[in-house]
């Protein structure tokens, strides 16, 4: 516990500025972890990201994760984001043939749905802050700590009934409402403290969305560790695993969290 809480401390330290201040340091971050987090799925089935697949996987990923604000750059050439992915796909595919199918067409889609999971939740992370939604990051930050904290303490001290024991054997009812309820009241104290735009009754309502769908986030990643017979998905971050460990939930909720247009 005490290296968790260590770890947790310096890496909101060097986490929460760069989100603070946006711009190129968050466009570098957010590529970054990305980058980890395919990197840790691939690793997962047995597929090295230093190959020639694995550099067309992490082009893909991060064509997905290319700023809308710099589509320009791309308009230039006459091509689209769609339209590289197509071709990198393409490109995938081939790679089954010229390797004599030792680079399987399950590969290939394990690839790519793995670049898409990874990398829909930090594009929208991304361009979430650069919309003007440092609150709502912030947000959203809050609610889902509150969530794993409040799952993890109340399950603890009142947790009878499994959740999910065939994909997280720990996690229990009782701490998955006790995780929702301490996500609805960090909501109530952003009406009250911030200036977050969103009356208090339709933002407890969000609030129980998003953090429901965070804990199925952080379920579909033990699903994943589970089925590749992993206990963490990496060990990037000393005490909490990898960083797919650390933002399983949050590439959930970053997603639905600018679907709901809150800021607008």
């Amino acid at each position: 516990m005490k290296q968790r809480i260590i770890t947790a401390v310096i890496a909101a330290a060097l986490f929460l500025p760069i989100v603070y201040f946006g711009g190129l340091p968050l466009v570098i971050l957010t590529y970054f972890l990305a980058t980890i987090g395919l990197y840790e799925l691939l690793k997962m089935k047995k597929l090295t990201i230093f190959s020639v697949h694995g550099v067309l996987a992490l082009l893909f990923l991060w064509v997905l994760l290319f700023p809308a604000e710099y589509n320009h750059i791309l308009a230039s050439f006459y091509y689209s984001k769609i339209e590289i992915c197509i071709a990198l796909i393409l490109l995938l595919l081939t790679f089954t043939v010229i390797t004599k199918n030792q680079y399987t067409f399950e590969d290939v889609s394990f690839s790519i749905l793995s670049a898409v999971y990874v990398g829909i939740g930090f594009y929208f992370f991304f361009e979430t802050r650069q919309d003007g939604g440092l609150v709502y990051i912030l947000y959203s930050l809050f609610i889902m700590w509150a969530t794993d904290s409040g799952a993890y303490f109340i399950g603890k001290a009142l947790g009878k009934n499994k959740l999910w024991p065939e994909i997280s054997p720990n996690k229990t009812v009782e701490g998955s409402i006790g995780g929702v309820v301490c996500a609805v009241v960090i909501a109530v104290l952003f009406v009250l403290f911030s200036n977050i735009n969103v009356g208090l009754i339709s933002l407890m309502g969000i609030t129980v969305v998003l953090s429901v769908f965070g804990q199925i986030g952080d379920l579909v990643e033990s699903a994943f560790k589970r089925h590749f017979n992993v206990k963490d998905s990496g060990n990037i971050l000393p005490g909490h695993g990898g960083i797919l460990d650390r933002f399983d939930s949050l590439l959930f909720v970053w997603p639905l969290l600018h679907f709901f247009h809150l800021w607008l």
